[in-house]
């Protein structure tokens, strides 16, 4: 089993930053690879990001060149720094592992964290 847990959510205005980070404890860190998704109310869960074992990674269309992901496997923790913030942006944003390689698709997802609310204000 793996746990995960984000943090670093909250209430910013259009243009500004957040940083989120996602803890994992339980099984050995280093192997999985790392995504981050998010959720808006009434609508899909969709992919925002996502990192290897090795540091490889790929980006949403969306949010690619705004966002960027890293992982400190020495502290069992992923990131997502956020710039250049939207209102489209606003959602509960998930942290997952899995086994596999660099995935967009949340059904091959092991685990998932329980999420973190991201408001963004116009």
């Amino acid at each position: 089993q793996v746990q995960l847990v984000e943090s670093g959510g909250g209430l910013v205005q259009a243009g500004g930053s957040l940083r989120l980070s996602c803890a994992a404890s339980g099984r050995t860190f280093s192997s999985f690879t790392m995504g981050w998704f998010r959720q808006a109310p009434g609508k899909e869960r969709d992919f925002v990001a996502a990192i290897s074992w090795s540091g490889g990674s790929t980006y949403s269309d969306s949010v690619k060149g705004r966002f960027t992901i890293s992982r400190d496997n020495a502290k069992n923790t992923v990131y997502l720094q956020m710039n250049s913030l939207r209102p489209e942006d606003t959602a509960v944003y998930l942290c997952a592992a899995t086994y596999r390689r660099l995935s967009e698709v949340p059904t091959f997802y092991n685990y998932w964290g329980q999420g973190t609310q991201v408001t963004v204000s116009s």
